[in-house]
């Protein structure tokens, strides 16, 4: 049962990466999905990390995410295939800044996301 509630996370996390991309998209006028699974992976390791803190993350509900974890460069993959890049890089330099802005601010938090890993595996 905790295996499905790993997966249910995992959905949630989902689909609100895909609103936030979707509505990023929007205001930038670009009709498409900007970061959506990007945002969603974040969102799932900073939910995966408070309840791992608040002791509710059992080693059985990592089953449900850890299976999608094999398929998430496949997915990303297919993803990509299915953007028109020549459309989006002809359209302006907006297209150059949504890839360097989220690029840079991952490069930022590093720090923070490695002394965040530390101190999980400290605990363990």
């Amino acid at each position: 049962m905790t295996t499905i509630y790993g997966l249910g996370i995992l959905a949630g996390c989902f689909i609100m990466g895909q609103l936030i991309g979707l509505g990023l998209g929007s205001l930038l006028g670009i009709e498409a999905n900007v970061g959506g699974v990007g945002f969603a992976m974040l969102f799932l390791i900073l939910i995966g990390d408070w309840l791992k803190q608040k002791n509710i993350f059992q080693i059985s509900t990592n089953t449900g995410i850890e299976f999608w974890n094999a398929m998430y460069i496949p997915i990303i993959v297919a993803m990509s295939a299915t953007q028109d890049v020549k459309g989006a890089l002809s359209s302006g330099y907006i297209a150059i800044l949504v890839g360097i802005i989220p690029t840079g601010a991952m490069i930022l938090l590093i720090p923070f996301l490695t002394k965040m890993a530390l101190r999980n595996s400290i605990k363990l």
